[in-house]
């Protein structure tokens, strides 16, 4: 089914390394600066918002050793959950660099496990400081400290972990500063100049207290625009807002991960029915970790109401059906979404990507080959559907031939 073609993960992570921020920001933000301290903590009770915001932890001399991040007054822990792959049990704990798998965050390292679980390349997001897509640096007050902690993780991501052995292998996905979208867009232009053509953003912004994508004024058009005009795709994976969806304070936490792609879901209705697709003609996005199997069904809605109601007070003045936006512009991310393959007819099978979510708790480490093969068979793909997923979809999509990887 698979022969002798690598695939190619659209959705991995990278755990930082203890001294990406302290060896390269001004030695005057020493003690602001992002660094590791090693303490013990205990879980103190649930983040407010829900099953899926996150749990509180606190320094306690009865807790659990763990490596944590100090950042401007605030303290992260390092969390199995994070660097799950190694660990025989996968739990809520915390954990610490000497634990965790070396491949979780050393290059070579992480090389040796993509060519044991037969990966080829990788798009390695942020992880455990800045999370998904840097709101920890969006959410602390001093704006010349976070931008600057935002260059230094994407000139380490490009120039360290994806350069050298990792070149063409371990390919960057950057940040931005969400305050300011000129600022975002002049970022987006500095990576790319130097070889960096995938971003992270939030799915809805508005949870982090930022602009909607229906925003009047367009707040964001400047970060799209430099998106476009350098053919940088736009990802967004399930979390990046900080809020999971879920049923109730007191739900458990299962329920928000088997509801993570209401996320993916509520973000595409936005980038098609603000008319960002729309008024950006070549813009691509992507939904990481998101699964496909719900566009079917979203897409027939929308065309639908589209059909019926575009004319009238429902708010969209859209030229073209919804559906008309998806090809070459919305590519979708699986790793165990046997609903979603045995509808690609539906959504396209040229938009849906692969990934192994390394080293996370849902990763398919060291079982790549063979989960990718079983769904495969059970969807039914051809040989030449089998080829898309793994890695002729990802090359198109994001452009992959500029890191000399072919077809």
């Amino acid at each position: 089914m698979i022969g002798d073609d690598r695939i190619i993960s659209v959705d991995d992570h990278v755990v930082e390394p203890p001294d990406l921020w302290t060896s390269r920001l001004p030695a005057k933000f020493k003690d602001q600066a992002p660094h590791i301290v090693r303490q013990k903590m205990k879980l103190g009770g649930q983040v407010e918002g829900g099953a899926g915001a996150g749990m509180k932890w606190v320094e306690d001399s009865d807790g659990e050793w763990s490596d944590v991040w100090h950042y401007d007054g605030i303290q992260s822990p390092l969390m199995v959950v994070s660097a799950a792959v190694g660990f025989p049990e996968i739990g809520l704990g915390v954990t610490t660099f000497d634990e965790i798998r070396p491949g979780t965050w050393k290059q070579v390292e992480r090389l040796a496990d993509m060519d044991a679980n037969y990966v080829e390349a990788a798009l390695c997001f942020p992880n455990t400081l800045p999370r998904f897509c840097g709101q920890t640096f969006y959410e602390q007050p001093s704006r010349e400290l976070g931008l600057l902690c935002i260059q230094a993780y994407n000139d380490w991501v490009i120039d360290e972990w994806g350069g050298g052995l990792g070149a063409g292998r371990l390919l960057p996905v950057t940040l931005v500063p969400l305050w300011d979208a000129e600022l975002a867009a002049a970022e987006v232009r500095r990576c790319a100049d130097v070889g960096s053509f995938a971003v992270t953003f939030p799915e809805t912004p508005v949870p982090l207290g930022l602009p909607s994508i229906h925003d009047k004024n367009r707040f964001w058009d400047p970060f799209f625009t430099a998106c476009q005009e350098t053919e940088t795709v736009v990802c967004m994976h399930i979390g990046s807002s900080s809020k999971m969806p879920s049923t109730a304070p007191d739900a458990p936490f299962i329920i928000s991960s088997t509801l993570t792609f209401q996320n993916a879901m509520g973000s595409l209705c936005d980038y098609i029915f603000s008319g960002t697709l729309e008024r950006f003609p070549t813009l691509t996005i992507s939904y990481s970790e998101g699964q496909v199997g719900w566009m079917p069904y979203i897409l027939e809605r929308a065309d639908k109401l589209w059909a019926e109601r575009a004319a009238n007070s429902f708010g969209s003045s859209l030229k073209s059906a919804p559906s008309s936006f998806i090809a070459g512009r919305v590519y979708g991310c699986i790793f165990d979404d046997l609903t979603g393959l045995q509808n690609r007819d539906a959504i396209g099978m040229d938009q849906i990507c692969f990934e192994t979510d390394y080293p996370h708790a849902d990763s398919t480490f060291p079982k790549t080959r063979e989960t990718f093969i079983h769904i495969c068979e059970e969807a039914g793909l051809d040989d030449a559907e089998a080829y898309k997923l793994a890695r002729g979809n990802a090359i198109q999509g994001f452009g992959l031939k500029r890191y000399g990887l072919s077809v």
